[in-house]
């Protein structure tokens, strides 16, 4: 068994008996595959998650994020699954989902805001109900990034768009951590801030809200977070580039912060795609 699929058993034994693999079975594949045909090439999907109510670290925005993401996805005739405050079992699950009914989807966008770390050059998105203690039980009791990035890469069809506003502090870094028998515990590890770098599968574009191995602001005195504020600023843009989307939140947010917080990309499109078709029904490119 392989080192990523024995992280993923493991953690879906953690969360709850019963909970599912993020990948269907091929049969299971195969009928959503049937039943969503007619309509495959036309559909834009999204999964949104915002994470906020933390047992340790606590975010203000992230689920004010989701909600407002999944409105303006809404309003440019996106599918949008929205999750809040999901437990580790939640998020597997809603993996799962996505990864059957997306599959043969025109576009696909996932949206996560909340905690994320990284160990060992892997990245891992952390649920509200985690409790952990060490660095080596990060894998079991959240859900491996690169993994989710592997099953979009297996998806032939269409193109996928990751966005991550989930570069926030680490929560367990020096954190006390209350055992189940009332003791105060140290976590123990020294994970590096922020997340690893990953390459887009091909078809695909990963966007940070800040670079690897940075810390993006919680912006704790407004609704949104800065990165998402821009996000949903320019996301209704006519004619604008997915490319060209993303450079300007970047710049937006590195003005804002005065450079202490930069977005940052990795892109494998092999096509034109913008959230808001421009007067002529397709993207303005830029020369």
């Amino acid at each position: 068994m392989q080192p990523a699929r024995r992280r993923l058993c493991a953690a879906l034994m953690l969360a709850a008996s019963g909970a599912s693999a993020w990948a269907a079975p091929p049969t299971l594949l195969a009928q959503a595959g049937a039943a969503s045909a007619s309509k495959a090439d036309e559909r834009s999907v999204a999964l949104v998650i915002g994470n906020s109510a933390y047992r340790v670290g606590a975010l203000k925005n992230p689920a004010n994020d989701a909600q407002a993401v999944a409105a303006s996805l809404r309003s440019l005739g996106f599918e949008v699954a929205l999750r809040e405050n999901t437990s580790l079992r939640d998020m597997i699950e809603a993996f799962r989902q996505f990864s059957v009914s997306a599959r043969t989807a025109r576009v696909r966008v996932i949206f996560y805001a909340g905690h994320g770390v990284q160990v060992k050059g892997r990245n891992y998105l952390l649920p509200v109900d985690t409790e952990i203690r060490a660095e080596d039980e990060v894998a079991a009791k959240s859900a491996d990034l690169n993994e989710l990035l592997e099953r979009l890469a297996s998806m032939q069809q269409g193109i996928n768009i990751v966005i991550l506003d989930a570069c926030r502090n680490n929560p367990f870094s020096g954190a006390e951590i209350v055992g189940p028998d009332g003791r105060r515990l140290k976590f123990r590890g020294a994970t590096p801030a922020g997340l690893a770098p990953v390459e887009a599968p091909l078809g695909s574009m990963v966007a940070f809200s800040t670079a690897p191995g940075g810390v993006a602001l919680d912006n704790p005195g407004e609704k949104n977070s800065l990165y998402t504020k821009h996000l949903l600023g320019f996301m209704q843009s006519p004619g604008l580039p997915v490319e060209m989307l993303f450079k300007q939140v970047r710049l937006s947010v590195a003005r804002e912060t005065g450079r202490v917080q930069v977005p940052w990309e990795s892109s494998s499109l092999t096509g034109d795609f913008c959230f808001r078709q421009g007067p002529n029904g397709g993207c303005s490119t830029v020369r």
